[in-house]
């Protein structure tokens, strides 16, 4: 098949996916029915049904994927549309933010050692709790792979919004900008959309957070890394 019908097929399949993805989380509002967990699976289910192998999809997807460059600039437009929340909670945004970045890298760090990871999927793993193009260059500038990194910013992003409700509740977590800091600096842009659902001021916490994490973490995991290594 002409490699033109490839790739339109493959953006057509994986636009439409995701959009019943949407669909089905607004029927079942479940944190395990989010739409880029259900419409991944989907895809792949499409795939292994089809035999069609991930180079052949890739042939589209990666229309798709030269687009996460551009994402990076659109990052600086959430923090300019809050600039007044982040003069107001300056301190408590700039400490958490801070935290955030250290936890998500050291502990990316020494689990990956714990186990026993090589240092090829360990630097992949580093830079898991920001969003998706800013951990592909991340990763790709301290030695790691891009498109590993983003698996496991997909994986980070998913389990920290499935787990935040129960961690929430457990550390007595109830102010908006504990939560939007905690979602927005663990779970990127997928945490980010949950705290949007929860209500305006900590969707606006956590679009700040997520924002300056991918700065501090772009800065920060090539500096620890040439550190320990």
């Amino acid at each position: 098949m002409n490699e033109w019908w490839i790739s339109l097929i493959a953006v057509a399949a994986t636009l439409v996916t995701y959009r019943l993805g949407i669909s089905l989380y607004r029927m079942l509002p479940s944190p395990f029915m989010l739409p880029l967990l259900s419409s991944t699976f989907l895809i792949v289910i499409f795939l292994l049904i089809t035999d069609i192998s991930y180079d052949t999809y890739m042939i589209g997807g990666q229309w798709i994927e030269s687009l996460l460059g551009p994402a990076i600039v659109a990052l600086a437009y959430p923090l300019y549309k809050q600039a007044e929340m982040l003069k107001k909670y300056f301190w408590p945004i700039i400490g958490g933010v801070l935290l955030g970045a250290f936890v998500g890298i050291l502990s990316g760090i020494y689990l990956a050692r714990l186990f026993g990871i090589e240092e090829f999927l360990l630097f992949s793993l580093v830079p898991k709790s920001v969003t998706t193009p800013v951990a592909m260059e991340v990763a790709a500038s301290i030695g790691g792979a891009p498109p590993l990194a983003a698996v496991f910013v997909v994986v980070a992003g998913i389990g920290g919004v499935v787990l935040s409700g129960y961690l929430f509740k457990l550390c007595k977590i109830d102010h908006f900008l504990g939560k939007g800091i905690g979602l927005g600096a663990a779970s990127h842009a997928i945490g980010t959309a949950k705290a949007l659902e929860n209500n305006e001021k900590e969707g606006a916490a956590s679009s700040i957070a997520m924002t300056l994490s991918a700065v501090v973490v772009s800065i920060l995991a090539p500096l620890i890394i040439s550190f320990l290594y």
